[in-house]
């Protein structure tokens, strides 16, 4: 085996550069997405931020900075956080754009945080779990880093509770994005919140509608993939189908939720 034949093995067994590859192209994209930049889901975050003016909050797997965005002006400062420098790049430049003076940026992985115990008063962190190698750990490492009787709140995609139609969704996930691990179920957060030391305080469930060419065009999924996911629509039974609402065009609907968490 060459060096170079070494050096991209290695690169395809790490799941943080598959995560960062997948992504750092893709950063203009996520500013500009639609179903990233508005959403009740996060409506309620910048909502639950402003409870608590001058806090000092942290967004991890910013992503396009959405998130960050929306509770700039109620916090005193805010951290975007994420693995991929395209994407903190961009959500450096957009947050200069609107004269964000308090939002500043840092990369890392969410397992593992280079923040002091207590640092923040608040965590955020949206559509960015599903891609955690642990999630687990994440979760603990937030709950380090914020205040005791500080506030965590979580939004992603949850996996169904009936099995058959969780294994469509995983599979359909990791055809349309290689860097997904897991949708967890809203019993596993549950679960996952109360082990690392958060007490759930409100899971606030919606359905989240998603058409098909601009989901997969986020990502360039391959066309071989994208013909994979058309297949397993097809080959659904009525059960799941009607889950996922699958519509003509391949558009369909997934469930997500909000997750309030108290540091105990």
């Amino acid at each position: 085996m060459t060096q170079s034949t070494t050096d991209n093995a290695a690169a395809r067994q790490s799941h943080e550069a598959l995560v960062v590859q997948q992504f750092g192209s893709q950063a203009s994209a996520y500013v500009a997405s639609t179903v990233h930049a508005q959403g009740a889901d996060l409506q309620q975050m910048v909502e639950i931020a402003a409870r608590t003016p001058n806090a000092r909050a942290i967004d991890l797997g910013c992503g396009g900075g959405h998130v960050a965005y929306g509770v700039a002006p109620v916090l005193a400062s805010v951290v975007a956080y994420d693995l991929s420098s395209g994407m903190l790049e961009a959500v450096a430049a957009e947050a200069t754009k609107r004269g964000f003076a308090n939002l500043t940026t840092r990369q890392g992985a969410a397992e593992h945080l280079p923040f002091a115990d207590g640092e923040f008063d608040l965590v955020l962190s949206r559509y960015s779990a599903h891609h955690w190698q642990n999630v687990r750990q994440g979760i603990r490492e937030a709950r380090r880093v914020v205040k005791t009787g500080g506030t965590a709140v979580i939004s992603d995609i949850i996996a169904p509770e009936v099995p058959v139609s969780d294994t469509f969704l995983q599979t359909f996930e990791m055809l349309r994005d290689p860097s997904h691990v897991r949708d967890y179920s809203s019993a596993e957060w549950v679960a996952i919140a109360s082990e690392a030391g958060f007490a759930v305080t409100g899971v606030t469930r919606r359905r989240l509608p998603l058409d098909f060419d601009a989901w997969v065009g986020r990502m360039r999924t391959p066309e071989v993939q994208v013909a994979a996911i058309r297949a397993l629509q097809a080959a659904m039974s009525e059960q799941v189908r009607q889950h996922f609402a699958i519509e003509p065009d391949g558009s369909f609907t997934i469930d997500q939720a909000v997750f309030e968490l108290v540091a105990i």
